[in-house]
């Protein structure tokens, strides 16, 4: 079991999902700061001066303090926004990297084709890795049985 435990620990995934752990606490923090220190007191600022974590309710003595509801909900949707931003300026740098690698020029027509393409859509030649299982060689006997 231990043995199991050393070789799943080796693996680079293990160490990558580590790494991007580590990454991302240190990058909340970031985050919360911008959110806690630039934006939350703007938007103060805009709701004229209301501080949402003030606001409760006392319901039979207990107090329900759902302005910090609030300003957990406004931080959330704050921190998705400036997330999807990341990711999708990410997606759009490797989108344009991977596009390339999605094509590949016909050596015949110099068309554009898709790399796991055997055989040219528009010139009908036959590419690197072709294999037509009807065709037969030139030495093959071919019988007719009627």
């Amino acid at each position: 079991m231990f043995k199991e435990f050393k070789e799943f620990i080796a693996k680079g995934n293990v160490l990558d999902m580590a790494v991007g752990i580590i990454m991302g606490t240190a990058f909340t923090a970031i985050v919360n700061s911008v959110v806690e220190d630039l934006l939350m007191p703007i938007i103060t600022g805009l709701t004229a001066g209301v501080d949402f974590s003030e606001l409760n309710v006392n319901i039979a003595g207990a107090q329900l303090r759902f302005g910090n509801l609030i300003n957990a909900i406004i931080t959330f949707l704050i921190i998705s926004l400036v997330m999807f931003s990341i990711v999708k300026a990410f997606n759009r740098n490797n989108k344009e990297e991977n596009a390339e690698a999605e094509s590949k020029d016909c050596p015949y027509c110099k068309t554009s084709i898709p790399v796991e393409a055997t055989r040219c859509p528009h010139c009908t030649s036959e590419l690197e890795g072709y294999h037509n299982e009807h065709t037969h060689a030139h030495n093959d006997r071919v019988t007719i049985v009627e």
